[in-house]
């Protein structure tokens, strides 16, 4: 039968007779009459179901909501406006879309010589290379009158640059976050680490896999304990 040829039997399991006396509120006796009481119940079911859905519902305009428990509240006066928070959100919306529209134009320049980026599970490399080495392994600041640091990259850490960040893929964009997440739950915040995450984070796509909603709410808690302990 047509049914036969999409879904062959596996197991050489006689017909069921309808016709028999089988009592599907008991417990089958051996392995043959449970077999065959399967068989039973699935011929008592409808070829074809059709869902009940309302399509006025599918219509509104659906969003996504994240939970923060366990974010600390803000200290008196580091509340931000809701004016502020609109803004914010605005931006970054724009970002987003930006980044989206001319990635491929971006990841087809050449990056220079210098940069070298580390493979997906590379973690303290990916770590040298977004803060730098000097921010990694805890050095002193240099003397800007000394060195001109702003172009050793090495040491500071390279930016987030269009070129760098629009060859990332999804993957390696959530194992970053990941990476200077963890990095950011024992240490300071410094500037390095806003820049990155902001353009990580920017460079998700949607629909957010449950990986990049914990990372989020990770982020946000550690960020919630920083904002604080901040003093007036």
């Amino acid at each position: 039968s047509n049914y036969d040829e999409l879904m062959p039997r596996l197991l050489p399991v006689e017909t069921c007779d309808t016709g028999e006396d089988f009592n599907l509120n008991e417990p089958p006796r051996n392995p043959q009459e449970y077999l065959r009481q399967v068989q039973l119940e699935a011929s008592l079911c409808p070829d074809v179901v059709v869902a009940k859905i309302d399509p006025k519902k599918l219509r509104k305009k659906q969003s996504v909501n994240v939970s923060l428990t366990g974010c600390e509240a803000a200290p008196q006066g580091f509340s931000p406006s809701l004016k502020w928070q609109r803004q914010q959100v605005s931006n970054f919306s724009e970002i987003r879309q930006s980044i989206s529209k001319h990635r491929q134009h971006w990841s087809g320049h050449a990056l220079d010589d210098n940069v070298l980026m580390p493979k997906q599970d590379a973690e303290e490399q990916w770590k040298k290379f977004c803060l730098g080495e000097n921010v990694y392994l805890n050095s002193p600041p240099i003397d800007p009158g000394t060195e001109d640091q702003g172009l050793d990259y090495v040491k500071v850490g390279f930016p987030p640059f269009l070129s760098i960040v629009s060859r990332l893929n999804q993957a390696t964009i959530s194992a970053v976050l990941e990476y200077l997440i963890n990095w950011f739950e024992e240490r300071e915040f410094v500037p390095q680490l806003g820049r990155w995450l902001y353009a990580l984070l920017a460079c998700l796509e949607k629909p957010l896999l449950p990986e990049a909603h914990s990372l989020i709410r990770q982020l946000a808690r550690r960020s919630s304990e920083v904002r604080a302990n901040l003093v007036g």
